[in-house]
């Protein structure tokens, strides 16, 4: 796992320990940022089910503005702090660890907004739609901002069931950009 372009191009990130992270693969995120493209520089972004926060430090590198990353696991944490620090880019970055539905909402009523969150729950664990609905029907994404979600390809029929949604298939991985007008 690697930082794909920009500023940190070529650093090699740490994944934390365990079964609870599923990075998403070098592939599939080289995927997203050709579909994000200029949308990026100078963009506020959050990284959801962080990780290693490999999504989220791909942004920085590539030109936003400020990133914040949430997960539940300290392991996730220090593994997103050790490669914040190896890429140099800490300054435009917030961690926080906490349940990401009781965060974003945290961070909605504090009227934080950003442009782009990447959302990638487990597969398969039932938070990905009340975690859309929530993004997509509060303040915490901006008007004309895009809400990206990771999920398995099989089932990706729940998340049609949001509106104006655009999907992208790569082997067991789908992508679904929701643009919020």
């Amino acid at each position: 796992m690697r930082v794909i372009a920009g500023c940190a191009r070529g650093t090699r990130l740490k994944a934390p320990k365990g079964m609870q992270v599923r990075p998403t693969a070098d592939r599939v995120k080289e995927a997203l940022f050709n579909i994000l493209g200029a949308n990026v520089p100078g963009s506020f972004f959050i990284d959801l089910y962080a990780g290693s926060g490999a999504v989220g430090i791909e942004a920085l590198s590539r030109g936003a503005e400020y990133c914040i990353f949430i997960d539940n696991y300290a392991e996730s944490i220090a593994a997103i702090k050790y490669n914040l620090s190896k890429t140099r880019l800490l300054a435009a970055a917030e961690i926080i660890r906490g349940d990401v539905l009781k965060t974003i909402v945290k961070l909605s009523l504090e009227k934080i907004s950003a442009d782009i969150i990447f959302l990638d729950p487990p597969y398969l664990s039932g938070n990905l739609l009340p975690i859309a609905s929530q993004i997509l029907n509060g303040p915490l994404l901006r008007n004309k901002g895009l809400l990206v979600v990771e999920h398995a390809a099989v089932g990706r029929e729940q998340i049609n069931s949001l509106p104006g949604v655009r999907q992208k298939r790569y082997g067991d991985t789908c992508l679904s950009l929701i643009g919020k007008v």
